[in-house]
């Protein structure tokens, strides 16, 4: 099934602008349509409509409240002439908690496409990958912040340790790997005993060129990734998120989020 329908999530900060150049360009290649969507809070501290709040002062709460998302709309208005997507882009702005927003608005699309998390992003609209990706039930395309290559695939990563996060990742790749020109499988130390040829051969299958690369289990598998990466510049990684819990990876640190903090490629998601 063909990659028709993309959602981006929007907030105006440079790691959504790119998200959304991103997806143009993917959406370029496939004839889809791109829907960037604005998902914020409420952004009150108090209730402009307590009965002891005065009218003016309830005013200036709701201009300000409209001032953000005026702002964010006007950025979006100021890249949509760059991007010559015409009527195949459309914008939509929600409110609640952004995350689930996001995560529930996933699953109506084919894939959603975010900025990497900042912690400099107004609190109202700032977003987490990784949470999306565990609620949504959707793959997600994290893309960092000055990232402008698009969506010209010609060298995807595949991190690999035979897990059920590991396969829906396959999974949910598989219509972006069959454009690529290559696929490098990492595995790294210990994995699953079931033989790395049957996945090189269900990759054969589906037209993808692909190669194996063991690494020892000596070095942290995040660190391994992430070095690969920068030395190899693939144009995508996929990678299963949180094979343990999330919590466990919170609490002790995990690969889902060390890579995400570092890389410097986009990362396709799944859980």
């Amino acid at each position: 099934m063909p990659i028709m329908n993309l959602l981006v999530a929007f907030n105006g900060s440079a790691q959504s602008e790119a998200a959304l150049r991103y997806a143009a360009s993917l959406a370029k290649d496939r004839g889809a349509h791109v829907t960037a969507l604005l998902a914020h809070s409420t952004h009150e501290v108090i209730d402009r409509r307590s009965r002891w709040i005065p009218k003016e002062a309830q005013e200036i709460l709701t201009a300000a409240n409209k001032g953000l998302i005026q702002e964010i709309e006007d950025r979006f208005n100021a890249l949509r002439a760059t991007l010559d997507l015409g009527d195949a882009l459309s914008f939509e702005e929600k409110a609640g908690r952004v995350d689930t927003v996001l995560s529930e608005a996933a699953r109506h699309f084919d894939m959603l496409i975010v900025g990497a998390h900042s912690e400099d992003d107004d609190e109202h609209v700032t977003l987490h990958p990784d949470r999306i990706a565990l609620l949504s039930g959707r793959p997600i395309i994290v893309v960092p912040a000055g990232y402008d290559a698009g969506a010209q695939h010609n060298h995807a990563a595949l991190a690999w340790d035979g897990g059920r996060a590991a396969a829906r990742a396959l999974s949910d790749s598989l219509r972006l790997l069959e454009s690529d020109g290559r696929v490098s499988v990492l595995t790294i130390g210990h994995r699953t005993d079931w033989p790395i040829n049957d996945l090189m051969t269900h990759l054969a299958r589906h037209d993808i060129k692909a190669v194996h690369e063991n690494f020892p289990g000596s070095h942290p598998v995040a660190d391994t990734i992430l070095s690969y990466c920068a030395r190899h510049t693939p144009s995508l990684l996929v990678l299963g998120a949180y094979e343990h819990s999330k919590f466990r990876e919170d609490f002790f640190g995990g690969v889902t989020g060390d890579v995400l903090r570092n890389i410097q490629i986009p990362v396709l998601l799944s859980h």
